[in-house]
């Protein structure tokens, strides 16, 4: 994760400092009580998505990276989980949370990062 966190802050000095570069950021979060949520119950492979819209719309399609800094999981099992981008647009993208085996999820959030 700390390297995950390191190519995160890497690829943002180095596109604050190419200022023709377009870049747009955010947080997500996800957790127990939110409707649909399901990674804190039941065994087996569990998903959910969230909708990021960006406040502006891309010229091109970018590239998106993502990064979790907090996961709440059950102490008794396996922490088996994966946040990736799909369905990325000009427009926005889609973060598909998932988790599977007997893991339980109670929340997990991270930062994206979006750049042409």
């Amino acid at each position: 994760m700390k390297n995950l966190l390191s190519l995160t802050a890497i690829l943002t000095l180095f596109f604050l400092i190419n200022t023709s570069a377009q870049v747009q950021s955010g947080t997500w979060s996800v957790k127990e009580g939110q409707a649909g949520y399901n990674l804190h119950t039941n065994q087996g492979e569990r998903a959910m998505t969230i909708s990021v819209r960006f406040p502006t719309p891309f010229e091109n399609k970018p590239k998106v990276a993502l990064s979790v800094t907090q996961i709440d999981a059950d102490k008794n099992a396996n922490q088996r989980y994966n946040v990736e981008a799909i369905s990325i647009s000009r427009d926005g993208f889609t973060i598909k949370i998932r988790t599977w085996s007997d893991s339980k999820v109670f929340s997990i959030s991270g930062y994206w990062i979006a750049h042409e």
